[in-house]
């Protein structure tokens, strides 16, 4: 009987063990989807890919750690009629957040700060902040009052500091939006833009912007460590995420994925004009690392981080963040306020699912996602020990919500 009793004890902690690699070839009903229902994502992408609003696409979705979708679309190129492969590379914009936030919680768990310690500590140039009262359109000078208070670390991981993306100062003082292919660092972009005025006082609102580029340099100021190493050798390394960095390496450029646009009056995709904003991963001085915006992936390389995430921080048998960090980062950090009219919170980097946003949307409360603007997402689902990532490249766009119309029929596939 104590044998018996034993058996079962171990038998329950392996069971309740994280999984700590994928595991693939396995029937999808082992993690409870239809294989028919999954095939109706083939059905809409193919759509969508005839109907010219996506050139092609890579979908990855693993439940308790058993990859039960992990294909790629469609063309990587067009017009050289190259098929899109799952491996391939992708601009991933602003999910490059999630992984600065990482980094920032990570130097957090040793005690280097407290989310409420003012930035200004570490980064003197945001000290005694203004706020703009007034843009003289003449010159573009600027009529501002003193804040009431501190920017503080929590105010930027949760966007509520009052900096935004981009305004006629960000313009004037040359402020990067994401990238710069001139040799330049953040140590010198971060303290310009720490002198510029801020939109309103810190807490009072939600407002998206370079935050998390400032955090990429306290990451560097706090660690000693050059932002793009601290990420390789502290998350990406150890995560095996070997195809995620800042710019594209020569001997990879061929994976990279052609960025396409929408813009004309009747729906379809053309090739989007070369430019930095087509061509930024592989040219340039590559020396500014956009904590924000600035990193290339592949959907399988994501993955292993969502995975990470909904492990409680431990994946590849490396362990990057404890599980009550991970609880506090993904924790209603705005208040009363609301990101945009889509009804959810955010945490530190992480959009959350409210019941109200629940209620727009198959999913669960408390799951947490964001997305790139060149139309990449991605979803970590504790309640279903679930994630996926949805990666498309098409920018600007008028069809915005593909990425949810895969999202809705991954879940209508659960059977259990």
């Amino acid at each position: 009987m104590k044998k018996t009793l034993l058996l079962c004890l171990f038998s329950t902690v392996i069971f309740a063990q994280k999984p700590q690699k994928f595991s693939t070839g396995l029937p999808v009903e082992l993690a409870g989807f239809s294989a028919e229902r999954l095939a109706r994502i083939d059905d809409l992408l193919a759509k969508k890919i005839a109907e010219k609003r996506i050139p092609g696409a890579t979908v990855f979705v693993a439940r308790h750690g058993q990859v039960v979708v992990n294909k790629a679309f469609g063309m990587n190129d067009i017009e050289a009629n190259k098929p899109l492969k799952n491996d391939d590379i992708f601009r991933i914009m602003s999910m490059s957040k999630a992984l600065t936030t990482t980094a920032v919680m990570m130097l957090y768990e040793e005690g280097k700060f407290t989310l409420d310690d003012p930035i200004a500590k570490f980064i003197p140039a945001f000290k005694n902040p203004q706020i703009l009262d007034y843009v003289n359109p003449k010159d573009s000078t600027a009529i501002t009052h003193p804040a009431k208070k501190e920017i503080t670390i929590r105010h930027l991981l949760s966007h509520t500091a009052g900096i935004p993306y981009e305004n006629e100062l960000h313009y004037k003082h040359k402020i990067p939006f994401f990238y710069s292919t001139k040799n330049e660092k953040l140590s010198e972009t971060i303290p310009r833009l720490a002198a510029l005025p801020k939109l309103h006082e810190p807490g009072e609102k939600f407002t998206y912007g370079l935050n998390t580029d400032i955090l990429g340099y306290f990451v560097e100021v706090v660690s000693g460590m050059p932002f793009d190493q601290f990420l390789k050798k502290r998350i990406f390394d150890p995560l095996g995420m070997n195809d995620t960095a800042f710019y594209v390496e020569d001997a990879k450029k061929d994976r990279l994925v052609k960025v396409y646009e929408e813009i004309g009056t009747e729906p379809g995709i053309t090739p989007k004009p070369k430019s930095v904003w087509t061509d930024y991963p592989i040219i340039g001085a590559k020396t500014y690392f956009s904590g924000g915006a600035g990193l290339t992936s592949t959907v399988q390389d994501y993955a292993k981080f969502c995975q990470m995430m909904l492990n409680g921080g431990s994946f590849n048998n490396k362990k990057l963040l404890g599980r009550k960090t991970i609880e506090l980062m993904t924790t209603n950090q705005i208040g009363d306020l609301e990101v945009w009219d889509r009804k959810n919170k955010f945490g530190l980097g992480f959009e959350i699912y409210t019941p109200t946003g629940h209620a727009k949307l198959p999913s669960s409360e408390g799951a947490f996602e964001w997305g790139g603007m060149y139309y990449t997402h991605y979803t970590i689902d504790p309640k279903e020990d679930l994630i996926f990532c949805i990666f498309f490249q098409v920018f600007p766009t008028k069809g915005w919500g593909i990425e949810k119309q895969v999202q809705q029929l991954i879940y209508q596939a659960l059977v259990d």
